[in-house]
């Protein structure tokens, strides 16, 4: 019997907003994007990311090797362009050619400790 499909091709993740350390700099607020690529071949993502106040950056570049995970913290440069995500609003779209399966969160360390899974849309 054939394995099923797992995960998708394009998704959005609408709610980025890079959050504050809060007052204990050793765990510091970030977001992260989590990509697994249950494939045997590698999968090749096309990533734009589109702002509140700017102009979209569009066309970085993300490999997610085959049978692996990568974990992409936000406040950090990302992708292959070491693209460094401003503070401020933003969403966060994925365009892979095979499916992979993502999510996205946000550890937010302003109001004492919290971590958030926030909503996408698949497609």
């Amino acid at each position: 019997m054939a394995e099923a499909v797992l995960g998708y091709k394009h998704y959005m993740f609408i709610d980025g907003d890079l959050p504050g350390n809060g007052d204990d700099p050793s765990l510091p607020g970030h977001e992260a994007l989590m990509i697994t690529n249950k494939n045997t071949e590698d999968a090749h993502i096309l990533v734009n990311l589109y702002f509140e106040d700017k102009e979209p950056m569009k066309g970085l570049h993300l490999t997610v090797p085959a049978e692996r995970v990568i974990c992409i913290r936000t406040d950090l440069p990302i992708c292959e362009e070491e693209f460094q995500i401003p503070f401020g609003q933003y969403s966060l779209e994925l365009d892979s050619d095979i499916p992979v399966c993502a999510s996205f969160g946000r550890l937010d360390r302003r109001y004492n400790l919290g971590y958030y899974v926030t909503g996408y849309c698949a497609v």
